[in-house]
């Protein structure tokens, strides 16, 4: 496998996320800073900022995803399923580059999430 060709994705992903959550950390500290407000604009700006700290979370996620990849890519397990160690489909890393699982164990891990959500 050409764990370089993965890692320049890899890497070109972090940068995105680090740029685009930088944007949102900007945005959210600049967020209400205007001097004539309402009840209806204090209302607009906390649902703004609920929006983008809802976005950076699953950004910052993806981020921690991607840095995992690199890691493995470091230590030689890269492209391996973390959960059964089979080798995970070309298509699917090259579709999710950072994804630690082959896809009949993330139909699992997602089938399990679906569960707990609706208990």
């Amino acid at each position: 496998m050409n764990t370089e060709h993965f890692k320049k994705l890899l890497l070109a992903k972090r940068r995105e996320l680090q740029s685009t959550l930088r944007t949102l950390e900007g945005e959210a500290s600049t967020t209400g800073e205007s001097e004539v407000r309402d009840l209806t604009d204090d209302a607009t700006v906390s649902q703004g900022v609920s929006d983008s700290l809802e976005t950076a979370t699953l950004l910052s996620q993806t981020l921690e995803e991607v840095q995992d990849a690199l890691r493995r890519i470091e230590d030689g397990s890269y492209g391996k399923c973390t959960v059964c160690g089979r080798e995970i489909e070309a298509a699917r890393l090259e579709a999710v580059p950072w994804t630690p699982y082959c896809l009949q164990d993330q139909e699992k891990v997602d089938g399990k999430t679906v569960q707990s959500a609706t208990l």
